[in-house]
């Protein structure tokens, strides 16, 4: 089955077409705020013009209006395709890359951008591949301790960094291509953003009329 693969959570916009296990087609821009103008061009230049029986979609946690843009086209190339939609999260696809790179790693942490200054972090093992812990939102200090001496690996190390510049830290952004190192476990949540903090702004609360 191919499969193609939206990926818009940070700064970078990739997309990719998987078939009969390996990746046919593939393309990678560091965008930074561009995805709503890059992505579909992208998937256009893909064979066939990106058309797959499944797609895959990075729901985050990350950027909010690229988790939302890449979920957004997912849904609709979905319904007029036809085709499967699941998603997956960041997190667990820098993960996987990074043990694919690095066999020796054991374990590691994942770093990303979150918002007002904290990051977002989750652990991962290698063998076999899980998740150690479930992500979290944290401020970079209490991110730098739970790190331990795990290396940390995503675009939210430079606030560790910033602490501590003896952690083992490598900067890394997401690219779709790698989902073809996702078990198939992690590559089947549902299409819809993970944004990982609860909202900034909440409803206000109903006014209570005081008798007179």
């Amino acid at each position: 089955m191919r499969t193609l693969v939206i990926e818009t959570s940070t700064a970078a916009c990739s997309v990719a077409l998987i078939e009969a296990g390996a990746v046919i087609a593939a393309a990678h821009e560091v965008v930074n705020r561009g995805h709503a103008e890059r992505l579909v061009p992208m998937i256009a230049e893909l064979p066939g013009g990106g058309r797959a029986a499944r797609i895959l979609v990075d729901c985050g946690p990350g950027s909010f209006t690229g988790v939302r843009v890449g979920i957004a086209a997912a849904r609709g190339l979905a319904f007029g395709w036809d085709a499967e939609l699941h998603g997956f999260s960041a997190l667990s696809l820098i993960a996987a890359a990074a043990f694919a790179a690095d066999p020796a790693l054991a374990d590691l942490a994942v770093v990303l951008e979150g918002g007002h200054g904290e990051v977002f972090m989750q652990g991962f093992a290698a063998a076999p591949f899980a998740a150690t812990d479930a992500f979290a939102s944290l401020k970079p200090a209490a991110a730098r301790d739970a790190l331990g001496a795990r290396a940390a690996f995503g675009n939210g190390i430079r606030h560790l960094a910033a602490l501590d510049d003896t952690l083992p830290l490598r900067e890394r952004l997401p690219d779709a291509a790698d989902a073809i190192r996702l078990l198939a476990e992690f590559a089947t949540l549902p299409p819809r953003p993970i944004y990982g903090r609860a909202p900034d702004a909440t409803p206000p609360r109903p006014r209570q009329l005081v008798p007179a």
